[in-house]
């Protein structure tokens, strides 16, 4: 007989370990899941504006409010609007600094304190800017309403006349004469002597470039005692709109040509490198590169003289003169603009003439609206900024070159073997 082998304990199988438990699936997501682990790194927050910094505004604001309505009613003889904004504000700015220092640091405080002085500095030109013209607005509603304050001058209307009676046609046309013919002079020497002061620098164009910085702060009365001493007093011309241009145009020169002269200098030096590179003269570089690729900054430059002469007074009220009726011959006798027209109808004692003052004033800030959107619209957008007219027609165009390039090597034979 055999005799049975011996089982020993290793020979025995042994049992399987139990799995683990397994975690429940995560639902699927484009969210970063977060780290369970306490170690972690948390998300920064990239935003400029953090709550506790809203709080800080907010808790200054009030607390200078407070304190100054004690300071005026209970502390100090003080009263008056303006001092309580001004007082108001100034301690806005020291209980804002006190708030922040208890959280940030040094560079960190002072950072947070200039913001807020800028910010402040920007709301206070936006609100003045919203009350001088909802005022102007609201004192020249009246007149707006009537027909006849856009068709009829002043020839028929007296100062006891009521709304329904006079206009100021006249006064537009007067404007929009004067700085057409004094558009029609400095856009074409602005830009000119801005090119000579950026393309042709030298001794002679640094003089240039003084003169015309300093001619920027010319004051307008002095531009029109200019003209009525050269062109009405020695020359023996009459007050005229022509005139009231030529002393507009003296003062739109110089915003003009400074503003068209940075604007020129910001085009880059690599884009009349290849001009010149390609065989092109410099005047050629000029008319199709540089031109063209200032055109919106030059566009600017020109809203901003006009925006300067449109508005002004003293020089039309020394060379165009006054008058009621309505005279389109801007080279023949007196000629009023909106500006005079608002100048002289302010101060008089009737309430229907500072109505229609306050009404023509609307209807230049309108005008004035009018003209830099058209001036927008002309001067187009910045380079390589297409709209989505250009950016169709651009598509169009290059839809019909593929299509002619298919058909263009379907016609012809193959030249090599391989391509058969």
């Amino acid at each position: 007989m055999t005799p049975r082998p011996t089982a020993y304990a290793g020979d025995l199988a042994a049992p399987p370990a139990p799995e683990p438990p397994t975690a429940p699936p995560r639902p699927a997501t484009t969210i970063p899941v977060r780290p369970d682990h306490p170690g972690a790194e948390r998300r920064r927050t990239t935003g400029t504006v953090r709550r506790t910094d809203v709080f800080a505004v907010l808790g200054a604001a009030v607390a200078a409010v407070c304190l100054t309505a004690l300071l005026f009613t209970a502390l100090a003889p003080f009263d008056g609007a303006l001092g309580f904004l001004v007082v108001a504000y100034l301690l806005f700015l020291a209980c804002y600094l006190v708030l922040v220092r208890l959280d940030e640091a040094g560079p960190v405080v002072r950072d947070r304190l200039a913001g807020v002085l800028v910010h402040s500095l920007a709301v206070t030109m936006l609100v003045a800017l919203v009350v001088v013209i909802g005022f102007t607005l609201f004192r020249g509603r009246e007149p707006l309403a009537w027909a006849n304050f856009y068709t009829q001058d002043m020839r028929s209307a007296g100062p006891l006349d009521p709304l329904s009676v006079g206009g100021i046609r006249h006064a537009i046309i007067g404007t929009l004469e004067q700085i057409g013919i004094a558009l029609a002079i400095t856009i074409p020497l602005g830009l000119l002597c801005a090119v000579f002061l950026s393309e042709l620098p030298g001794a002679f164009s640094r003089f240039v470039r003084i003169v015309v910085e300093a001619m920027t702060a010319l004051p307008s009365i002095v531009a029109g005692l200019f003209i009525y001493a050269t062109v009405i007093l020695a020359l023996g011309r009459q007050k005229s709109g022509f005139a009231a241009a030529l002393a507009l145009s003296v003062m739109m020169l110089p915003i003009i040509i400074r503003a068209a002269d940075v604007v020129l200098r910001l085009v880059p030096g690599t884009l009349r490198e290849a001009s010149l590179a390609l065989g092109a003269s410099q005047w050629r570089t000029i008319w199709h590169v540089v031109l063209p690729t200032a055109r919106s900054g030059a566009m600017t430059a020109i809203i901003l003289g006009t925006a300067r002469g449109i508005g002004e007074t003293s020089p039309v009220l020394l060379t165009a003169g006054f008058t009621q009726f309505t005279n389109a011959n801007p080279f023949q006798a007196n000629q009023v603009s909106l500006p005079l027209f608002v100048f002289d109808s302010i101060r008089r004692p009737d309430a229907t003439m500072v109505a229609r003052g306050f009404g023509a004033a609307a209807v230049l800030m309108a005008l004035v609206l009018l003209l830099f959107v058209l001036a927008r619209l002309l001067g187009g957008r910045a380079p390589g900024q297409l709209s989505r007219a250009q950016r169709r027609r651009r598509a169009l165009a290059s839809r019909r070159d593929a299509m002619r390039f298919a058909r263009r090597a379907a016609a012809s034979p193959p030249d090599h073997p391989n391509q058969r």
